[in-house]
């Protein structure tokens, strides 16, 4: 339930001003819950989200499920020290992802239809960093409510 709510986020239409602010929904929950469940939530739920977010988009089919793919597979590779990490150390780390996600999501943009680098595009980086701590206690809860393990 909580994937198709980051998806809903995703994809929920903002302010022109506000939207270069959207924080990377998909890959904070995906990540949560391949750190707290990683028997759950892998690399195939996260190419299956990314696949269907290409959807909702229109972007190219492939793109942010490759990106979503290598974050998560990064994630995994690590969520027994990232389990125990302290939170703001766990912001460093999430923004180091969601900026090679940011990164690969570019690049995959530029070889495929030319685009350009702007600014703006550290801007999701940022508010994603930011909306960790919240996402963490809320998800957190959901997990500890439901007794997920």
């Amino acid at each position: 339930m909580t994937l198709f709510i980051a998806l809903v986020l995703e994809v929920l239409p903002m302010p022109l001003n506000l939207v270069v602010y959207r924080p990377e929904w998909l890959l904070l929950v995906l990540i949560y819950w391949n750190i707290a469940l990683p028997q759950r939530v892998n690399i195939g739920i996260a190419f299956i989200c990314g696949i269907i977010l290409d959807i909702l988009l229109g972007n190219s089919l492939g793109l942010n499920s490759l990106a979503l793919v290598i974050s998560v597979y990064i994630s995994s590779l690590h969520y027994q020290r990232l389990r125990n990490y302290s939170i703001w150390q766990q912001m460093g780390i999430l923004g180091l992802l969601c900026a090679m996600y940011n990164l690969i999501i570019f690049w995959l943009q530029h070889w495929l239809t030319d685009v350009l680098f702007q600014f703006t595009y550290f801007w999701p980086i940022v508010t994603t960093v930011f909306l960790w701590p919240w996402l963490f206690w809320l998800l957190r809860k959901i997990r500890r409510q439901l007794d997920l393990k």
